[in-house]
């Protein structure tokens, strides 16, 4: 079998120099890698030396005539995601492994973020890496099988995590689920549910994420 290799937009450091950040962002399903690349230019203003890459996942959508998905989703079976799901972390993991070496950058200055299906994939990977990274950033994710992590994280970082309280695609409910079994784990944990918002990021989520963003890599202090 062919390894996979992932590819996709990137915005490269606004500065002009080299990057000294490194933010992934994984898009949900039946989307493409352009999907989340559109935010890079706020990140960037406030991170001009940040390095950021929005990968195309790997399959097709099975689910809709356009995009991509990290897993399959024709079946709903907590059982049946967690098999999809373990099945593209490696390929995300060789990814980030590829981009950390491309602009040689240790753990600690990446960010992981993740919008729905790509925030399931982040929650996945990033608490389960060698080295833990800066933080992880999950919008309209879920946390899914959170009880493995007991005996599968390796790598506890600060999380972010953000939700609609009208998320007509995943249910709200996954935020609180999400933030106590971290907190369980002692993984440290931001939290928002932000009102009237539906399956999506708005400028509140962009706001927090970047602002999330400043504060674990060093740039700002918490309040």
């Amino acid at each position: 079998m062919s390894e996979v290799v992932l590819t996709g937009p990137r915005h490269e450091p606004s500065s002009g120099g080299p990057a000294k950040e490194l933010i992934i962002m994984l898009h949900g399903l039946g989307a493409n890698g352009q999907d989340l690349i559109g935010l890079a230019p706020f990140f960037a203003q406030a991170l001009p030396s940040a390095a950021i890459v929005s990968p195309d996942a790997h399959q097709t959508c099975d689910m809709a005539p356009m995009g991509r998905q990290w897993f399959s989703l024709m079946s709903r079976d907590p059982d049946q995601i967690l098999i999809g799901i373990k099945a593209a972390a490696p390929i995300v993991d060789a990814f980030i492994d590829q981009q950390m070496a491309h602009y040689k950058l240790p753990a600690e200055r990446v960010l992981l973020m993740g919008f729905s299906q790509g925030a399931m994939m982040a929650y996945h990977v990033g608490l389960r890496r060698k080295e833990a990274f800066a933080g992880i950033m999950a919008y309209s994710g879920m946390l899914v099988s959170s009880d493995l992590l007991k005996t599968e994280m390796t790598s506890p970082c600060p999380v972010l995590a953000i939700h609609g309280d009208k998320d007509e695609v995943v249910p709200s409910q996954a935020l609180p689920s999400a933030v106590k079994a971290l907190q369980e784990h002692k993984v440290p944990v931001y939290q928002q549910m932000i009102s009237e918002l539906g399956h999506g990021i708005d400028e509140n989520g962009i706001s927090m994420g970047v602002g999330f963003a400043l504060e674990v890599l060093g740039y700002s202090t918490p309040e």
